[in-house]
């Protein structure tokens, strides 16, 4: 029988693979004049990619730092709607051909998976006394938060597909 930390783990990775499975399927049948077309304030659609991309590599560098009793290292980029550390992760990891961002943005993601399915599923909401703006910070925090924002993004990815 699953305990409700082991079922919690689970609905997040499960949560983080099908939100990402559609938006690489929304993002696959677009043609190339939408691939680099803005439609997210000044973001294209590689540079969405690109984002997402750095958001995995983010996270798991994030569930180590959370582990480790640290806030991660992120918490010190913000500002509103994550600007700045988006752009900055977007010049990072944007790649002009489309097909090879795409293969980036499902490799960096299975590894960040892989990595989740290695920590105890206890971890995942251990309150380690961590906060940022009198917010709880935990791996499944940061995770949720991740997923939702991904299922903002796939929304906006099928209204430009139309």
């Amino acid at each position: 029988m699953q305990t409700k930390a082991e079922a919690t783990k689970q609905q997040i990775i499960d949560g983080l693979i099908e939100v990402r499975r559609q938006i690489l399927e929304v993002a696959a049948t677009l043609p190339e004049e939408k691939q680099v077309t803005v439609f997210l304030g000044i973001w294209s659609v590689k540079d969405l990619l690109a984002h997402l991309a750095g958001w995995d590599v983010e996270n798991l560098e994030a569930t180590e730092a959370i582990r480790a009793g640290q806030l991660p290292a992120f918490y010190a980029h913000y500002d509103r709607d994550w600007r700045t550390y988006n752009s900055q992760l977007v010049r990072r990891y944007r790649l002009e051909d489309y097909a090879l961002l795409m293969s980036s943005v499902e490799a960096s993601h299975q590894r960040l998976i892989h990595h989740l399915k290695t920590i105890p599923a206890d971890e995942f909401g251990r309150d380690r006394g961590l906060r940022f703006k009198r917010r709880h910070v935990t791996i499944a925090q940061a995770l949720q938060a991740e997923t939702r924002d991904e299922w903002v993004h796939l929304g906006q990815l099928r209204q430009l597909a139309g």
